[in-house]
């Protein structure tokens, strides 16, 4: 285990160079130490108090190694570029370039049944009914499709095939994917340029993400990082290698735990959109639900309420939190062995970081 606090230059610095080592915060290392055992490999995490930075891991980076996970390694961040994609539809709602009471069928005419019922908020706060792409695919068919390059469109209509989960867009919350499929799509058809590019363009340069990359069709993680598995019959496969096209928009961000921490402190600041739409990001879909336009949020055990969002990509779990004011912060991410359920642990180590 690995664990280091500095006094950073500014709580969103990119790359805050330590300038005086001081004492652990209370129970983390622990608390990280414990999500690894219910059912991690490995961990990686960044926590945030003010100037303070923390930054420990735990586990391994690679089964039967004993190397330790990069403290400051990538990894795939899953439904988290959901919040990156959300901003850049925003940041053109801003711009008159789109609204959020447009139709779908506006940008991709006949693309979608009912698809002049189905707004753009309703793609954002995922009320739009519409199937879940994920749940059409097998374990077996992912392992077989590894490195097959998957086109959004084909995602959209293995969706389709499906009948939606609720026949009145906007009423229900159910997650799916297909939504910010069709979200990337909008994107290039209003902009000409893919989302991945507008992304690099609207955030990843201007914030100086230098770990955060949306890989497209490579199957490489390019800087150190740990490894990621998934469970066959025979055991753990190592997955860190795929085609992450069958992500997409919904999910192919590899980020660092240092990147995701500055990317939401600016978003929560308001340097990335108006306060108007800030505000609409922060709406709940419908009552009762903490997600909103692409951001979630969660209730501390000390009444602390954070924002931000967490993903899954079938080898990398991640969790990504804020104060409204972004004085406190925690990313945390983990290589899973499922054995366990780490949800948990991580909600210890998310209340021990923002409660203590």
């Amino acid at each position: 285990m690995l664990q280091v606090l500095v006094a950073a230059t500014t709580v969103s610095a990119v790359m805050a160079a330590p300038v005086a080592a001081v004492a652990a915060p209370p129970d983390l290392q622990e608390q990280l130490d414990t999500v690894v055992a219910a059912s991690g490999v490995g961990a990686l995490a960044e926590v945030r108090d003010g100037h303070r930075v923390w930054r420990g891991t735990s586990g391994v980076a690679e089964v039967g190694t004993t190397r330790k996970v990069p403290i400051r390694g990538q990894f795939r961040a899953g439904s988290i570029t959901k919040t990156f994609v959300a901003t850049v539809v925003l940041q053109l709602v801003d711009e008159d370039e789109l609204r959020l009471d447009d139709p779908v069928e506006k940008y991709l005419p006949g693309v979608v049944p009912n698809g002049e019922n189905i707004k753009l908020r309703h793609l954002l706060n995922h009320t739009s009914g519409l199937f879940d792409f994920k749940d059409t695919l097998t374990m077996q068919e992912i392992l077989d499709s590894r490195w097959k390059t998957w086109r959004a469109a084909e995602m959209v209509e293995r969706a389709l095939a499906k009948p939606p989960t609720s026949k009145e867009p906007g009423k229900v919350f159910d997650y799916s994917n297909t939504n910010y499929t069709l979200l990337g799509m909008i994107i290039e058809k209003v902009t000409g340029a893919s989302y991945a590019d507008e992304i690099k363009s609207r955030v990843i340069l201007p914030l100086g993400l230098r770990g955060t990359e949306l890989p497209g069709t490579s199957p490489y993680i390019r800087r150190p990082h740990p490894h990621g598995y998934v469970p066959t019959p025979q055991g753990l496969l190592d997955f860190t290698e795929l085609n992450p096209s069958i992500f997409g928009a919904s999910g192919e961000l590899i980020s660092t735990t240092t990147d995701l921490n500055h990317f939401f402190a600016v978003l929560l600041d308001g340097d990335l959109l108006p306060p108007y739409l800030l505000a609409e990001m922060k709406t709940p879909a419908v009552p009762g639900r903490n997600y909103g336009l692409g951001l979630a949020w969660r209730d501390t055990s000390c009444g602390t309420r954070v924002y931000g969002n967490d993903g899954d990509s079938l080898t990398y779990q991640s969790w990504s939190f804020s104060t409204e004011n972004a004085h406190h912060q925690a990313t945390v991410a983990v290589t899973p062995n499922f054995t366990g359920n780490p949800d948990d642990p991580i909600n210890t180590f998310l209340n021990t970081a923002f409660c203590t």
